[in-house]
């Protein structure tokens, strides 16, 4: 038998072929720039939490502890606080995806188990579509058409129903302004529908379709499949894309800038209205003269970008424990 060449290939006539895979030298450049690549990335990230950190500096020297728990912010006298920007961050990012989440999984649901295979292909094409429409479109539509709607239509009435009633009351409290918290957290729970729709879509269809029919098999309606056999077989997946959705929504700037009021106070009702901590920087960081005033504008990047950081290394813990438990 003759043997296979340590250089080459043999051919069907006993010649030996060059390799075509990299040698030893193209494996070492492999591995230079993958790991050159992982290392740009962590350094830039570096790069501006330190950036971050040293412009904020003297905000954080001057107001303390106290600049997370203020609301005051006034740019006359150069005191400011972080207070009711992170409280309408939070809040708007917390509607949206109670909103969101149980539409983008009824979503998946119907396009996976119940729509007919013409019909399942426009409707995700659709649905994927409002992802690539700009920020900035979202916010001029929510301006003039979704809050004159909510303002004459649906806030009149929710705030009628709940008047007098105790906490939710006070949660759903005129006056009508149209624009406010809710209404941001609307048109946040619009935009981050189509990653939360696609991602469940997609690890939905990955469900092997032996455990679907033994479930049918014995005797479960679509529901009981969906509830006992879908979900818990990609229930990571589905928290992924909560949580890619709730990174998008802790960003957003444009589209809520428009709609939430930008009004630096803390209100008990989500019909008021609000700020985040996108929304200030956006509004404000072209009229910062003073060292202060743009040192507290970076430290409230500095927090959205802690908060962010946060939330995705949560997801990241509550993943690697669903996955030691499959394990």
């Amino acid at each position: 038998m003759t043997e296979m060449s340590l250089s080459g290939t043999l051919t069907a006539t006993g010649e030996t072929r060059p390799r075509t895979s990299p040698g030893p030298m193209g494996d070492r450049v492999l591995h230079a720039l993958t790991f050159g690549s992982a290392c740009l990335v962590l350094l830039v990230l570096g790069g501006v939490f330190v950036s971050l950190i040293h412009g904020s500096i003297p905000a954080l020297q001057t107001f303390g502890f106290e600049f997370l728990v203020s609301q005051s912010w006034n740019p006359a006298t150069d005191k400011f606080g972080a207070a009711a920007p992170i409280y309408g961050t939070l809040l708007t990012s917390a509607i949206a995806l109670l909103i969101a989440v149980p539409v983008g999984l009824g979503i998946s649901v119907f396009l996976t188990e119940l729509c007919p295979a013409w019909l399942a292909r426009p409707i995700a094409i659709a649905i994927e579509l409002l992802a690539g429409i700009p920020s900035i479109i979202y916010g001029i539509w929510g301006l003039f058409v979704l809050a004159p709607f909510l303002q004459r239509n649906f806030q009149p009435a929710v705030i009628d129903f709940f008047h007098g009633v105790p906490v939710l009351g006070s949660l759903f409290a005129g006056p009508p302004y149209g624009i406010g918290v809710f209404t941001a957290a609307l048109i946040l729970a619009i935009m981050i529908l189509p990653f939360i729709s696609s991602v469940t879509r997609d690890v939905f269809e990955t469900v092997p379709s032996v455990l679907k029919e033994a479930a049918y098999g014995l005797g479960c309606t679509k529901w009981e499949v969906v509830r006992r056999v879908v979900i818990p077989h990609t229930r990571a997946g589905v928290i992924g894309a909560v949580m890619l959705a709730l990174g998008r929504a802790l960003g957003e700037t444009m589209a809520v800038t428009f709609v939430i009021g930008n009004a630096h106070k803390i209100a008990a009702s989500i019909m008021a209205p609000g700020t985040t901590i996108s929304a200030t920087i956006a509004n404000e960081f072209t009229e910062a003269t003073g060292d202060i005033y743009t040192s507290s504008l970076i430290a409230l990047g500095l927090i959205l970008f802690v908060v962010t950081f946060i939330v995705l290394a949560a997801a990241r813990w509550m993943l690697h424990r669903m996955e030691k438990q499959g394990k």
